[in-house]
């Protein structure tokens, strides 16, 4: 990993931080004139405390977990409200908005101790990153667990108003020809995504490769503030954006554009944002680990429960979090969503998001073969080195604790068919007919026409 360029990493990351008042809007965040409408929801009783065993009391009731307001934050927000950290022993959780994901990056060098978080939500491989120094002032190592998966599925491609009409789908292929003519023409394609080499830069990438589109040399591909992606999205002057829920449904509720293409029709049940905190402070707190663990379980089977939603809805809406209107939420949570362009509605509640089971198996475990995809993807692009897969099989269970997943699971309760024997999901399948086998990444690939 010694050849990965940090600097041109930063100098691209830094676009990210950038313009984080943009429209008063947070990545993820809609403009403040959306928002805090509500219909409200009957609120469901919150969760009370259990008994703890002697000897088994969290080490600390307090951390300080940071998250963007997008719907892959909705199991730190709803564990903090309907009770479920209290319940098990850790009642002064502090979940608190970040600016962007690069300023979660640099709360999370700094510590809460210092002022800034423990942990909290994260793109994928960012943990990785960080925990090797890659993203770090100074190339700083700040080791990381990654705890949990937080949700599958919940992003989309949002394309501007402008190309309507032009056959701009999850196929890309018919309109191929039209968007490559825009760079002979002086106008290139223009893509954004809220971070570099992580989540929505991969779906996005993956989506123009497998339409005969490479990422970096028939398009430009930017990391922008989502607020300032809209704006611009509004003006013209961007032509697509790969982004989270509720952002989609605000693009198109908003008659701002409309989407190409849900990724969980990309891959079906991929997954997506995880739980990870500072190593040093789980080896100091292992109990509090397993409680704030517990809390988050009980919150993603709370969040799975479709009676749930709408209160779900109402609780991400808050001025506190999210501040918009609960319909904005309310529909994505649903699986309901507005395509534009003339596409059907989308009302399958399996292209939706998922926090604690789906049609695939467990949400919430991080298997390392998911793990394993996200580092593979990385080196296709050239965003970390060939020799990544002779060593990632180490790097992977130093950052990936899903034994401490496991030991919470059990003293919770969770039945044993819900939770996995094995570390690997096994064989995904993508909609352009491309798998990947996790015991064989390489073969993955070489399959693959366009890449670094």
């Amino acid at each position: 990993m010694s050849n990965f360029s940090r600097r041109k990493f930063l100098t691209t990351a830094a676009v990210s931080a950038a313009g984080a008042v943009v429209l008063k809007g947070c990545v993820g965040n809609p403009p403040d004139s959306t928002g805090g409408t509500s219909t409200t929801a009957p609120a469901s009783p919150v969760a009370s405390p259990v008994t703890v065993a002697p000897g088994e009391a969290p080490e600390t009731t307090k951390i300080k977990l940071g998250y963007i307001p997008i719907v892959e934050a909705a199991p730190l927000i709803i564990a903090k409200e309907k009770g479920f950290f209290a319940k098990h022993g850790m009642p002064d959780v502090e979940v608190s908005k970040q600016a962007n994901w690069g300023s979660a990056r640099d709360n999370v060098e700094i510590g809460a101790d210092a002022g800034g978080i423990d942990g909290g939500q994260w793109q994928m491989p960012m943990p990785y990153l960080i925990s090797e120094g890659l993203i770090t002032k100074n190339n700083v190592k700040v080791p990381m667990y990654v705890l949990a998966q937080l949700n599958t599925q919940g992003n989309g491609i949002a394309i501007a108003g402008k190309h309507e009409g032009k056959n701009i789908g999850l196929d890309l292929k018919p309109a191929k020809d039209y968007i490559l003519a825009m760079k002979t023409t002086g106008t290139p394609f223009k893509a954004a995504y809220t971070f570099p080499k992580a989540n929505q830069d991969f779906w996005i990438r993956y989506w123009l490769a497998a339409g005969g589109i490479n990422p970096d040399t028939d398009i430009n591909l930017i990391a922008v503030p989502a607020a300032q992606t809209v704006a611009n999205m509004k003006t013209g002057t961007m032509d697509a954006f790969s982004t989270g829920d509720p952002w989609p449904a605000r693009i198109v509720a908003d008659q701002i554009g409309f989407m190409s293409a849900l990724t969980a029709e990309i891959w079906p049940y991929h997954p997506e944002e995880y739980l990870a905190i500072r190593a040093d402070w789980v080896d100091k707190n292992p109990k509090a680990t397993k409680a704030l663990l517990k809390g988050i379980m009980e919150a993603q089977q709370w969040l799975d429960q479709e009676a749930n939603r709408a209160e779900a809805a109402a609780i991400l809406a808050k001025p506190a979090y999210f501040n918009l209107k609960e319909e904005i939420i309310a529909g994505p949570l649903k699986g309901m969503q507005k395509m534009g362009d003339g596409k059907p509605e989308i009302t399958d509640k399996n292209k939706g998001v998922f926090y604690w089971k789906d049609p695939a198996g467990s949400v919430s475990y991080p298997y390392k073969s998911h793990d394993l995809w996200f580092l593979t993807e990385s080196v296709r692009w050239g965003f970390l080195p060939k020799e990544t897969l002779t060593t990632a099989s180490a790097l992977i269970d130093k950052v990936n604790r899903e034994d401490l997943w496991k030991a919470a699971a059990t003293e919770l309760g969770v039945p044993a068919a819900d939770i996995p024997t094995s570390t690997s999901r096994g064989v995904e399948k993508f909609f352009d007919g491309k798998t990947f086998d996790p015991a064989n990444p390489q073969a993955y690939l070489d399959s693959l026409a366009i890449k670094k």
